[in-house]
């Protein structure tokens, strides 16, 4: 991406890599895109060029960009009470919560809030291990859980090599994916036992009095988007019943209409006792994330304190953006909606896409959450991304053989079949560049 034209635009480019530490990036390489302002399903960048945001920045503004309702909540709360400790009650808190369990099901009954996704996690984990008195989780590879010591130990996640020194009490196993399946399953009935059959080894070997709980994204997004089989929630949960092990679904990326339901849990009738969420809990407008439990987790401290707490716990500014946004998706239907794009729009074209390009090797999701995964050694998602931006489109490059298609729940029909309309473009311009230089052999 060049260095921005405009004298702001490229103010704001050399003062950003002079002050500014960037995640998951070396230093050196640093490009980042300018952005100045955004609307809907749109951001604009400091030399005004405008993008279709089929990323949803990192798969959060579940509602796109500066929705009306939410910066008008956000606003009218700053001017009412912008920050109290979290010993005090609020309106806007005790209403987030009250609606945040209004979707869940109905064993979860109290909410912890956080500041994001990672440390709901962490919080998880505390909870699960105080209730039970077992010192170890069982995690799944293909996971991220977050970026702290503790949730990036727990992710399956190659990241984490640099700073897991193998003492957390983390057990890893593999769950279900046809796709690249290790089980040399054939069909998704053998992914499905043949995973639970695994699962169940690892913890018999481990020592099933150990664990205190089992966690797990209910659709993996980073790692790839891959919507377990039918039944394999159900058979995690027989076991985890059996064993005495909480079970911990992962929401804070497949929450709030991101797969078409309003949690991913629904599409498979799953009741953990745990669930983590963030991101889409307010379309990232404010940093929220939390933890709701079941009462008898709850009742674990209702005369013991907790160990734990965080200073902006319950936001205000945070929480009445929660409110706003499950009030819109309520009000807007964007569950409905996300489910509707998923079936109609973006699964069709994404099957015909992979149709007629043989560097694809699976195409896979479910409402507005898919992936499109690349033949082994392919390598050019980079170059993919790169083109789209180019043309206008930005989409989410995800580890080293995937592109991940998440836009807003609430994206337009018309902008997203333009979306998908460049995105069929630059595969047949950048693939038959690539053939031309070298031809790639279409094995999946």
């Amino acid at each position: 991406m060049p260095k921005p034209q405009s004298p702001l635009g490229a103010e704001i480019y050399d003062r950003e890599l002079e002050n500014v530490f960037h995640s998951w990036s070396a230093q050196g390489s640093l490009d980042p895109l300018v952005v100045t302002s955004a609307e809907g399903p749109y951001l604009t960048d400091a030399d005004d060029n405008r993008y279709i945001d089929f990323s949803s920045q990192l798969v959060y503004t579940n509602l796109g960009h500066s929705h009306p309702a939410i910066v008008d909540a956000i606003q009218r709360q700053a001017a009412q009470l912008c920050t109290v400790a979290p010993a005090h009650a609020t309106a806007s808190r005790a209403l987030a919560a009250e609606k945040i369990l209004d979707h869940l099901p109905e064993n979860l009954t109290k909410v912890f809030f956080t500041n994001g996704g990672a440390d709901a996690v962490e919080h998880s984990l505390r909870l699960a291990k105080l209730t039970t008195g077992r010192p170890k989780v069982l995690a799944a590879m293909r996971s991220y859980h977050g970026a702290t010591q503790t949730t990036l130990t727990v992710s399956g996640d190659n990241r984490r090599w640099p700073i897991d020194d193998g003492r957390t009490g983390v057990v890893h196993f593999f769950g279900p994916f046809l796709h690249r399946t290790v089980f040399h399953a054939e069909t998704e009935e053998q992914e499905c036992a043949r995973a639970l059959e695994h699962l169940e080894n690892v913890i018999a070997i481990e020592g099933p009095d150990s664990f205190a709980a089992l966690i797990m994204e209910t659709v993996p997004g980073t790692a790839g988007i891959m919507p377990p089989p039918a039944g394999y929630w159900a058979g995690v949960r027989e076991i985890c019943d059996r064993y005495g092990i909480l079970m911990i679904c992962d929401e804070v990326m497949a929450g709030f209409g991101r797969t078409g339901a309003w949690f991913a849990i629904d599409n498979y009738g799953a009741r953990p006792d745990l669930v983590t969420f963030a991101k889409g809990v307010n379309s990232g407008y404010v940093p929220l994330g939390g933890v709701a439990m079941t009462q008898e987790i709850a009742d674990t401290f209702r005369d013991t304190p907790y160990p734990g707490g965080l200073t902006y716990s319950g936001h205000p500014l945070a929480t009445a953006a929660a409110v706003a946004t499950i009030t819109a998706m309520e009000d807007e239907d964007a569950v409905g909606n996300a489910a509707r794009l998923g079936t109609d729009i973006i699964g069709p074209a994404l099957t015909e896409l992979r149709e007629k390009n043989p560097v694809i090797g699976d195409v896979r999701g479910l409402g507005c959450f898919w992936a499109i995964e690349f033949i082994d050694g392919y390598g050019g998602q980079k170059a993919l991304a790169a083109a789209a931006r180019a043309k206008g489109l930005l989409v989410f490059v995800a580890g080293t053989n995937r592109l991940h298609i998440v836009p807003p729940l609430n994206i337009p029909d018309d902008v997203l079949r333009e979306g998908l309309s460049i995105l069929d473009a630059v595969f047949s311009e950048v693939t038959a560049e690539q053939d031309a230089a070298a031809p790639v052999e279409a094995v999946s």
